[in-house]
């Protein structure tokens, strides 16, 4: 699409990414829609904090809303759009295990809502959160969206399959150019509490023990939300193709004893380890090859791992 100023309808943008994404389409002068319905995940005001800066902004508009009710889209969702950018959906790998259903229900259910929606209103761009998830195990590294056959370990990862395969459909039978982006591994400010990032710096900061699963060897492809919100942004505009599945990572891993590390080494403090075995449903490595982004998205992550977190740090402190 061009660079003109367009309305673009965000789905959980009251969240981690949504609420960066939805900056940075006002910083380049675009008007938003958001919409969440502040899953109890983690706490609602962990939410309105981060939508609390641009909530009276002149080209926002919030609106509390679930995706799974068909009915409330249509009817609250009442202007013109011209693209979609879908982050909403129930994460997290290990909860998925123990509710597998309700993932499928938002994840799935609440997507095909959103391409149904997308039809009637004559939308044809949709960006979609897909995740790193998605490829299981898989021993060819770094991951290509090429890969073929997928062998995911849990259901959240099972979801995010099927909004692909869904976005395959919608964008063969009507149009719809449909951009599936495997994000890989995201942190920065705002990052979910849940996440290791977060949850390993404020225990630590209050000398309480973390929980450290498996020997340390794990190893994630972290991707700072600034390179992710600038990879989204290149998806919103994209045009070249009708339906494309693209990593979005940093191509570098980082071992959960090297995160332990620079987290200590940020913030001056001391880890206090509880040796737990590992999870079921997580997956030894992420490591995102970046060369399909590189060559139609332009897409270049440019911030290191230390400095990422350094950027977490003063966010965090900040209070």
């Amino acid at each position: 699409m061009s660079n003109r100023e367009l309305h673009v309808l965000v789905t959980g943008g009251a969240g981690f990414i949504g609420s960066h994404v939805v900056e940075y389409l006002l910083g380049n002068n675009h008007k938003v829609t958001v919409v969440d319905n502040f899953d109890p995940y983690y706490a609602r005001e962990i939410k309105e904090k981060n939508i609390s800066a641009f909530l009276a902004h002149p080209n926002v508009k919030f609106i509390e809303l679930d995706i799974c009710d068909e009915v409330a889209l249509n009817e609250k969702l009442t202007d013109q759009y011209n693209a979609i950018i879908h982050l909403a959906s129930k994460a997290g790998v290990r909860p998925s295990i123990n509710n597998p259903v309700a993932y499928q229900q938002v994840n799935v259910s609440g997507t095909q809502n959103l391409l149904e929606f997308a039809k009637r209103k004559a939308i044809v761009q949709f960006v979609f959160a897909s995740s790193s998830s998605v490829y299981g195990i898989n021993k060819n590294v770094p991951w290509k969206e090429s890969d073929g056959l997928l062998n995911p370990i849990s259901p959240y990862a099972s979801t995010k399959i099927s909004g692909e395969l869904l976005g395959h459909v919608y964008s063969h039978l009507y149009g719809i150019r449909f951009l599936a982006l495997r994000f890989f591994t995201v942190f920065g400010p705002r990052q979910r509490p849940d996440l290791a990032i977060h949850a390993f710096s404020k225990k630590m900061l209050a000398k309480q023990p973390i929980d450290f699963f498996g020997d340390g060897n794990t190893k994630r492809d972290y991707t700072y939300i600034d390179d992710i919100v600038k990879g989204v942004y290149a998806a919103l505009h994209y045009d070249q193709s009708k339906y494309e599945i693209i990593n979005l990572g940093n191509h570098h891993t980082v071992s959960l004893s090297e995160m332990l590390k620079v987290i200590e080494e940020v913030f001056d403090v001391n880890a206090i380890i509880n040796q737990l075995p590992e999870q079921p449903g997580d997956v030894s490595l992420t490591y995102a090859d970046i060369s399909k982004a590189q060559q139609l998205l332009s897409y270049n992550p440019e911030t290191p791992f230390k400095t990422g977190v350094e950027k977490f740090k003063e966010w965090l402190t900040k209070g």
